[in-house]
């Protein structure tokens, strides 16, 4: 089975950081199959048997801790569950004429319907959004580094680790998921 894991808030603002090819050499050495990163914020797409989310979750969490030095959460989705969050997309339009302001938040655990509302209550912008089973989709007209929903907000609100992809990522990352290598 091929997963998708996303590393949260590595690489950014030159904190937490964390090289590709260490994070590909350290799935190696975890057992993973065919591990391939995708741009520097921290997505690996690799291959694994007979383990759960919850296992790999941890097991990468620990190994990024131990050797390179990053306490951070790792969110983790197989490919078909990636697949149903693109499927379920209710931004259509959004998708196909504004894909880098159109973000999935993908969360480390359920949605929790009453953090969404409030979340949405505390909005002071124009964008929309929309919970998934462990996700949410949330539209940026205006963008992502002018909202004031971005980030702070959502931390307040959503109480699960979580991290972002702009919808052209997490196209790409399907697309890596579907090949063996």
């Amino acid at each position: 089975m091929n997963y998708i894991a996303l590393l949260r808030g590595i690489n950014v603002g030159g904190n937490k950081l964390v090289s590709m090819a260490d994070l590909r050499e350290l799935a190696l050495g975890l057992g993973y199959l065919n591990p391939r990163t995708y741009v520097q914020s921290g997505n690996l797409v690799f291959g694994a048997e007979g383990r759960n989310h919850a296992s790999l979750e941890t097991e990468l969490e620990k190994e990024i801790e131990a050797k390179c030095g990053v306490r951070n959460s790792v969110i983790i989705r197989s490919a078909p569950e990636w697949d149903r969050v693109i499927a379920a997309n209710p931004f259509s339009k959004e998708a196909e004429e504004d894909p880098s302001h159109l973000l999935v938040q993908f969360l480390k655990t359920r949605v929790v319907t009453e953090e969404v509302e409030a979340l949405k209550a505390s909005n002071p912008g124009r964008e929309r959004i929309v919970a998934g089973d462990r996700h949410l989709y949330i539209t940026y007209p205006d963008g992502v580094g002018e909202s004031k929903l971005a980030g702070s907000l959502i931390g307040k609100h959503i109480k699960s680790p979580s991290t972002g992809r702009n919808w052209n990522t997490v196209l790409k990352l399907a697309a890596m998921a579907r090949t063996s290598g």
